[in-house]
């Protein structure tokens, strides 16, 4: 067995032409698939709410596995909104190459389920066919569930009052949930919605706004993105400008901003709480999934206790797994 540290063959980081998917697939999915039918590719899930850090545990995994990582955030998915979606940026990746990451066009239509378990499982055999570990990271557990299950059905919501999660998985799944502390996630979330905006949120919502859009009572896409509707609403009243002067706006417009603000605030909570109930759901219907405290971490913003937290442990169980017949 090759040696499970090895690092990857560096490769471009910028993502192939995203087309809508062909349900036909590649020859080297044939042949990957071919190779050995009697066994499931290996694929290492990470799982969490927003803001908890899947991203930056899922780098440094493909780094110490010879990985590579497969998006499963519906938002992330499009070219555009960087920062209001919290896309990890290039330098973040620290070389590691990530797939279905915003790749499609921001006035596409929404990416259905059964595409993104198309794509996906593409990906998952192209990378494993390499020689390389499959890393799937993102908040969209709808996603996770399309991609993962033996049979998926498109028509079925899996989450809905009455679950039908199925527990029979098409690959042998390692599932780590980076999970943190209700009060310290609330905290962390609001500030991180301060500090998105300092960052050029605003700007970035501005440029992005189309009154025609706004109007529309149906968003698909990229325009459900936590962040646009609320920021549609406040551009429609105050109309965005090529140069803008916070000290110069009145009592009304300042009051307008900061209502945006606590909106986004209070979506992305109930976000966030979304996702962990989800992930609880998974868990409750057969699925084995390793949950990680990474409060501490979070709450010291300290590196240390991160790798000690999460890192070590998230590194331990995955050579455990890889290692496993």
């Amino acid at each position: 067995m090759q040696e499970l540290t090895s690092t990857f063959v560096s490769r471009s980081l910028v993502p192939t032409t995203y087309t809508r998917p062909q349900l036909r697939p590649k020859s080297i999915v044939t042949m990957a698939v071919c190779m050995d039918q009697s066994r499931k590719e290996k694929v290492v899930v990470i799982m969490g709410a927003t803001g908890t850090g899947k991203s930056r545990l899922s780098v440094a995994l493909a780094g110490r596995f010879s990985g590579e990582i497969i998006n499963s955030d519906k938002m992330q998915f499009y070219n555009g909104l960087e920062i209001a979606t919290n896309q990890i940026t290039i330098p973040e990746r620290c070389g590691v190459p990530h797939h279905l990451l915003g790749e499609l066009p921001v006035d596409d239509s929404e990416l259905t389920a059964s595409e993104f378990r198309s794509v996906a499982s593409r990906s998952i055999s192209e990378i494993s066919s390499r020689g390389k570990l499959p890393i799937i990271a993102g908040g969209s557990n709808s996603f996770v569930h399309a991609l993962l299950v033996d049979r998926f059905d498109p028509v079925t919501n899996p989450f809905s009052s009455k679950p039908s999660i199925s527990s029979e998985l098409r690959y042998d799944c390692f599932f780590l949930w980076v999970d943190v502390s209700v009060s310290v996630l609330y905290d962390y979330l609001s500030k991180r919605v301060d500090q998105m905006m300092e960052s050029g949120m605003f700007e970035e919502l501005a440029n992005f706004y189309n009154p025609r859009n706004s109007r529309s009572t149906i968003r698909t896409g990229i325009h459900r993105a936590i962040g646009v509707p609320e920021f549609d609403r406040y551009f429609g009243v105050y109309p965005p400008e090529k140069r803008h002067n916070v000290f110069e706006w009145d009592q009304a417009r300042k009051a307008a901003y900061e209502e945006a603000v606590h909106e986004i605030k209070d979506n992305t909570w109930r976000l966030a709480k979304k996702q962990i109930e989800r992930i609880m759901m998974l868990r409750s219907s057969g699925w084995e999934i390793h949950r990680l405290d990474s409060t501490a971490s979070l709450r010291a913003s300290s590196r240390e206790v991160w790798e000690t937290n999460v890192l070590r442990e998230s590194v331990k169980n995955v050579k455990r797994f890889l290692l496993k017949d």
